[in-house]
């Protein structure tokens, strides 16, 4: 079962090559459900997901999903510790309305209108068409 988080990107750290067959790249979200509270989190990312971050800026809102992993470790003096990590599959940027000042007044993208196939009205230099229609 996958978890969903939402939150603005806070810190990205650089890939770490663990061993020859294992990579890890680790980053922290502060999610704000609470403003008052905010909470700064850490995530990883294993393998090929790393590159998920790439492209991707401290301050930008990302959605995630993940899983919470946990395991057992036990020291060479016998003392036993325990270890979560929050394991990321996907990343996604999201779009908010406010930091996006290039969104048309429908919420869409201006470019992903359909185009046009008429001519637009030519202007009658201010004055009120000569149309039957009253508004």
């Amino acid at each position: 079962m996958g978890i969903e988080a939402t939150g603005k990107l806070h810190t990205i750290f650089e890939t770490k090559q663990v061993s020859e067959r294992f990579s890890k790249r680790e980053f922290v979200i502060e999610m704000s459900d609470n403003p008052k509270y905010p909470q700064v989190v850490l995530f990883q990312l294993t393998g090929d997901r790393c590159a998920q971050l790439d492209g991707l800026n401290v301050g930008d809102t990302v959605s995630i999903e993940f899983s919470l992993r946990g395991r057992e470790w036990k020291s060479p003096s016998g003392e036993v510790k325990y270890f979560n990590s929050l394991d990321v599959w996907k990343v996604e940027a999201r779009r908010t309305g406010a930091s996006n000042s290039r969104r048309s007044s429908n919420g869409g993208d201006p470019r992903d209108a359909p185009p046009t196939d008429y001519e637009p009205r030519p202007s009658d230099g201010g004055s009120r068409d000569m149309d039957d229609i009253p508004f």
